[in-house]
């Protein structure tokens, strides 16, 4: 069995492979250490190739073994290089006690000295590993906060110190590295909650084991990295808008048409053939002027207009919905239509508040906080502190299709747990969770099943969300994602 470079592994099942590739397939632990050492000074050699001085930061177990590794290789190799230790290094064990013995054959440890960072070109962070199970402090958090204060290249060496690989949630404080050398397996935490902001860019090294070894360990999730697998076809030349679905946008209470707007022509944008708005009646105007190409009804006291419930392919409820007597009643009222839904929002936090069971099948779209409404917790940082337990629980709760959003937005249907590697930080702006529901709507509107349209959604929205900051962290509207999904789609169709 081939191991997919989009397979991501808990931290506890990368150590049994690598014990596995050790004992079962005789390959020296010291080799593979070794190995990760070259990796880790072939990315920094390619990537900085003026840095003539390294500082290496060394703390326990294997993963300072790595850092002593690439510190005698990066000597031998005529660069100036310093290494720090923050624990007794004879107390290390195994490969990474000889690891430490040939570096101090050939140099000393530098004094325990944060100014040392300003001396160097690069630093390499190899302080901890993925076995980290408790906050950072002392002067494993002084150095930490040095190097992130610095404006130094770092490198870390397989996970960012502070971050759990796990969960990727932060320690107390952790490394905010600008590229991460990570090996024989992807960590699934380097890839959610703050694992994005911490690695930087992602490299992966196999260290040549085995395909077979992976055989043994099943991955947690799958990383979405061709998101082509999941979009639709080219459409044949005589197709007709009867082919592609009718998408029923709900919402738009006092004060928030926009919330529709954005739904209805995301969901059109994305290749739904017809989209119907019901929203309040005095927002009808306003939203058939800016989306001509939607039919718009009115409600005055939450029922849904007969007219606008023929042949729906899908309701999508919640933009700008609100939590009063109309928004419950259209939601009840949706419900009881039959229809497959999408929830997001409003439409969420009244699901919360009520304990209403869902019937119909159904995607819900929440983002940290609605979730910790649905949960029952907090706050949204409860959530955020193991993303993974909070979607199977959400799950748990309400069955369906889950997508949690966020950095690395997740999506769970019971038996399989994918994860975004795309968008950016300048989609944190209103609007951008209603263009998602439409996306969502439109592909389902168009034959996919509910799992397959949440995750091309989910997909095309945050490369469209890409391709509207073009690198930058800020300034981008949720109407500049809608223009950019007919790019994006046409790139990977």
């Amino acid at each position: 069995m081939k191991k997919p470079s989009s397979s991501l592994y808990t931290p506890e099942s990368v150590r049994r492979i690598d014990q596995i590739a050790i004992h079962d397939y005789g390959i020296p632990g010291f080799t593979l250490m070794r190995r990760a050492g070259k990796a880790v000074l072939d990315v920094l050699r390619q990537n900085y190739p003026q840095a003539k001085k390294i500082l290496v930061l060394c703390g326990a177990g294997n993963n300072a073994g790595d850092g002593y590794v690439i510190a005698r290789l990066a000597q031998q190799q005529g660069m100036d290089v310093r290494v720090v230790s923050l624990i007794d290094p004879e107390t290390l064990q195994g490969d990474a006690r000889q690891a430490y013995e040939q570096w101090n054959e050939s140099a000393a440890l530098s004094v325990n000295d944060v100014a040392l960072i300003e001396d160097a070109d690069v630093v390499v962070d190899a302080l901890l590993g993925t076995g980290l199970t408790r906050e950072v402090d002392g002067s494993w958090l002084n150095w930490i906060d040095a190097i992130n204060y610095s404006d130094k290249a770092v490198i870390s060496v397989d996970v960012p110190s502070g971050l759990d690989a796990l969960t990727g949630s932060i320690k107390g404080a952790a490394i905010c590295a600008d590229m991460t050398v990570t090996f024989i397996a992807l960590k699934v935490g380097l890839f959610t909650a703050s694992g994005k902001a911490c690695c930087g860019e992602v490299i992966f090294n196999s260290l040549d084991v085995p395909e077979s070894v992976y055989e043994t360990e099943l991955p947690v999730a799958e990383l979405l990295i061709s998101p082509e697998n999941y979009t639709l076809p080219k459409r044949r030349h005589d197709s007709h808008k009867g082919l592609y679905g009718h998408v029923l946008v709900i919402g738009g209470n006092d004060g928030m048409p926009g919330a529709v707007i954005l739904t209805a022509k995301a969901a059109l944008r994305s290749g739904a053939a017809m989209v119907t708005v019901v929203t309040r009646l005095e927002h009808v105007a306003a939203v058939a002027a800016v989306c001509p190409e939607a039919m718009v009804y009115g409600s005055e006291n939450g029922d849904l207009p007969e007219l606008c419930v023929e042949k729906i392919s899908i309701a999508a409820i919640g933009p700008g919905l609100g939590r009063d007597t109309w928004a419950h009643r259209l939601l009840m009222q949706t419900v009881t239509l039959g229809l497959p839904m999408v929830m997001d929002a409003d439409a969420l936090n009244l699901v919360a508040e009520n304990k209403l069971h869902i019937e119909v099948p159904h995607i819900i779209t929440p983002h940290p906080g609605e979730a910790a409404r649905l949960l029952s917790r907090e706050s949204a940082s409860e959530i955020q502190l193991d993303r993974i337990a909070a979607i199977k629980q959400l799950h748990d709760l309400m069955k369906g299709v889950v997508v949690l959003k966020g950095s690395g937005t997740m999506i769970y249907d019971g038996d399989h747990l994918a994860i975004c590697p795309y968008g950016n930080p300048a989609m944190a702006v209103a609007g951008m969770g209603d263009v998602l529901t439409g996306v969502i709507a439109a592909f389902v509107a168009q034959g996919m099943n509910l799992n397959q349209a949440a995750i091309a959604g989910v997909s095309v929205h945050a490369l469209a969300g890409d391709l509207a900051a073009d690198g930058e962290s800020r300034g981008v509207l949720a109407s500049d994602v809608i223009d950019a999904i007919r790019q994006v789609m046409t790139n990977e169709c």
